[in-house]
């Protein structure tokens, strides 16, 4: 079985650290150059950089952010936000990023997931889904969890790896930053209907719904922000309990 990865996210506003409730109530967390060094120390398996408001405000992701944090890490640097075109990943990528993350964009113009899997390679490119459940429907949701789409969302799971996507990202946004554990239903439902590794995000607020969210589902790994922004679970300690579950972690 491939060990689980454990993720902390910079949810990036203004160029701070941020997190919400629901995709709202936004409050700052930190330095994120800061926080992207401590989490190195700590033993995180990768990073995730989301400039949340790229979109929303129609501008490109903050290179020079990027760039800062990514002289500053060894990690495997995932970031999204605002990348619209080959060219912008291009700029990422030179800037640091390892992989990027592609959501708005992806909906709109599905193409551009196989024009980066092309470009780079399907590995590259991890397709974000932030999804509701809307009348007990799970949806797809656009620009930074503010517009309901037409897609079904392990419908457009599938399709995003059929077109080249190497990983997903899901956030529920029903969960997110409640800290009352991962979205189960429609983690299992997703990370059941694909092949390539899932990412569940949202809900995260003690090591029991980590277990919960790799015992229960396919989940390949589990992205959290606020506990571990906040000192509210070390990574470390969040290890080791899931190897005492045996858990396979790296």
């Amino acid at each position: 079985m491939l060990k689980k990865r454990i993720i902390p996210c910079l949810d990036i506003k203004n160029g701070r650290t941020v997190k919400g409730v629901n995709f709202i109530d936004i409050k700052d967390a930190g330095d994120p150059v800061e926080l992207a060094k401590q989490y190195v120390k700590q033993g995180a398996d990768e990073l995730v950089f989301l400039d949340i408001t790229a979109t929303l405000e129609n501008r490109k992701t903050l290179v020079e952010l990027v760039k800062t944090i990514a002289q500053e890490i060894n990690i495997p640097f995932t970031v999204g936000g605002g990348i619209s075109t080959v060219e912008d990943a291009v700029a990422l990528i030179k800037a640091g990023a390892d992989k990027i993350s592609i959501n708005s964009s992806a909906v709109k113009k599905p193409q551009l997931i196989a024009d980066l899997k092309n470009w780079f390679g399907s590995q590259f490119v991890v397709v974000a889904i932030d999804t509701k459940n809307v009348n007990s429907e799970w949806k797809v949701f656009t620009k930074g969890g503010t517009f309901e789409t037409e897609l079904e969302t392990v419908s457009w799971a599938k399709k995003v790896e059929t077109l080249g996507a190497g990983e997903i990202l899901l956030t529920s946004m029903n969960s997110d930053g409640t800290k009352n554990g991962f979205d189960i239903e429609v983690t299992n439902a997703v990370s059941k209907n694909v092949n390539i590794p899932v990412i569940a995000s949202g809900g995260a607020g003690k090591v029991e719904h980590f277990t919960e969210v790799f015992t229960k589902t396919e989940a390949s790994a589990g992205l959290a922000a606020s506990i571990f922004h906040f000192g509210e679970i070390p990574i470390p300690l969040l290890k080791k309990e899931l190897k005492t579950q045996n858990i396979p972690i790296r």
